[in-house]
């Protein structure tokens, strides 16, 4: 069936005419990790080469201020739930804290009510104990690393599988490790590719996909293959940066790799592509902002570059939850068209569910569906609060004493940087000028909101008691299987369209 919101659409000539069945698009979200907004040669970045993204911005609807969470788990439940990070029990990265709560119904399981199947290619970070994991919250394929990123591991669950660096990392297929051979990136699109062409074979069973490509890069250490770092290095770079750049260039070239099989196959009239990052530029592979880091090919100094914008990863301000969000369907959502209404990461659930004609999960979702901006940036647009909280705070401390610190209210026109600053983002987007002096109505009104949000959110912060586990499960789990039955090689299918 319809949702009303398609009806609408479909009447007003917005979308094509297609059979119920046709009206439910393949979806691809691709999600970089520290990326942020400014490294994509579209969004005005002097020197970072991306063609394919920059293709993919010329195609696609655009929401110009589009809000996460300062780092990667909270964003991350905030697409699967519908609704802020802190009331799923995500307050922190790592410790136990990053685990999503078990009680929420997430956006796999939501696409698998209305005949989706589903699969994760990359990152996932919201839980490494077998409860928590992809295949049992409702995604058929998964191809993963563990922990917050390849090779990482604390003194909790939170943790890869041992020994594992970028190049031939091994990795969890549905549950069982295997070998690789190659650059991560490539491997996680690679996968994700060989599985949405056997989904796309045909048959009666064909079902429509949602593919969650979410690759650990470029988030440190800043490795890339070599021939995505060697120009950097010509240009004046050191390592570290070389390889933070690099790894976006290589995901590019993966990008323009997955779009070209799309079309080729002729799935991009009925595919939604979406594309972006999981929070604010990181600033350790993106070089230091007071020092030029070489000269360009005119000669002019390269120096550190974030769109004009303050802040970066784990911040409050507007750098630090600022990221691109593409959306390509094309002969469906029109090219080329910005929409600067501001959009979060909690509207993500929601505004598929409202494309798909999926049921929201009842009491849970927090976020809008984004179709009638889809439809008409000028639609009538009731203006809102969003809610920033880094988290963080140490672990067995009372949340309470962090609730007026390292926090930040958004609305269509102001950011509050608690706990004393205000910028007028429309006139002001790079936050050179406090004006909390003239607008003591405003921090009133968004102090008030804020209050309330935490005093729903406190509740629901479900992990702030966890014990730091004893076993981190995939140390476990791959010297089991190691001495069990060893660990195979995979291979990808390599299917052609």
């Amino acid at each position: 069936m319809f949702t009303r919101s398609l009806l609408v659409l479909l009447a007003s000539g917005f979308w094509s005419l297609a059979s119920a069945a046709e009206s439910r698009p393949n979806i691809i979200l691709i999600m970089t990790d520290d990326q942020g907004f400014a490294p994509v040669g579209k969004l005005g970045h002097p020197w970072i080469r991306t063609p394919h993204m920059d293709a993919l911005h010329e195609k696609s609807t655009r929401f110009t201020r589009f809000l996460v969470s300062p780092t990667c788990a909270p964003t991350r439940s905030a697409i699967m739930t519908g609704r802020h990070p802190l009331k799923n029990g995500v307050t922190h990265t790592i410790l136990e804290r990053e685990r999503m709560t078990l009680d929420a119904t997430i956006l796999p399981q939501v696409l698998k009510t209305v005949g989706y199947t589903t699969g994760i290619f990359g990152k996932w970070h919201l839980g490494d104990e077998d409860a928590y994991q992809p295949r049992n919250r409702g995604f058929d394929e998964e191809f993963i690393h563990g922990g917050g990123g390849i090779g990482q591991a604390y003194k909790c669950s939170c943790a890869d599988a041992p020994g594992n660096k970028y190049f031939n990392p091994v990795l969890r297929h549905n549950g069982k490790f295997v070998k690789t051979e190659g650059f991560c990136t490539d491997l996680f699109f690679e996968a994700a590719t060989d599985w949405i062409l056997q989904k796309t074979n045909g048959g009666p069973e064909a079902r429509p996909f949602f593919a969650y490509i979410t690759t650990n890069a470029p988030h440190s250490p800043f490795v890339a293959p070599p021939a995505n770092t060697e120009h950097f290095k010509k240009l004046g770079f050191g390592a570290q940066e070389a390889g933070f750049y690099g790894m976006i260039e290589n995901i590019d070239e993966n990008i323009g790799r997955l779009l070209a099989t799309l079309e080729e196959r002729k799935l991009l009239e009925n595919t939604l592509v979406i594309f972006m990052s999981d929070n604010g530029m990181t600033g350790g592979g993106s070089g230091n902002p007071n020092k030029p880091l070489g000269k360009q090919a005119d000669g002019t100094p390269m120096n550190f570059y974030n769109a004009d914008m303050k802040g970066l990863k784990n911040s409050t301000d507007e750098g630090g939850v600022r990221v691109p969000f593409f959306m390509r369907w094309d002969g469906h959502f029109n090219p080329g068209r910005d929409i600067d209404t501001i959009a979060a990461h909690l509207d993500i659930l929601p505004t598929l569910a409202d494309l798909t004609g999926a049921k929201l999960p009842e009491n849970q979702v927090e976020g809008r569906s984004l179709l009638p901006l889809l439809k008409d940036p000028k639609a009538p647009w009731e203006d809102r609060f969003l809610f920033t909280h880094i988290g963080r705070w140490p672990t067995g401390e009372d949340p309470d004493r962090s609730k007026f610190r390292n926090y930040a209210v958004r609305n269509q026109r102001y950011r509050f940087v608690a706990p004393d600053k205000l910028y007028d983002m429309e006139k002001d987007p790079s936050q050179t000028t406090n004006v909390a002096a003239a607008h003591p109505d405003i921090i009133s009104s968004m102090t008030t909101a804020y209050e309330q949000f935490w005093s729903e959110a406190r509740p629901l912060m479900v992990n702030e008691d966890a014990p730091m586990s004893t076993v981190q499960p995939f140390h476990a789990d791959y010297y089991k299987q190691k001495k069990e039955v060893g660990i195979p090689l995979w291979k990808p299918i390599g299917l052609k369209p």
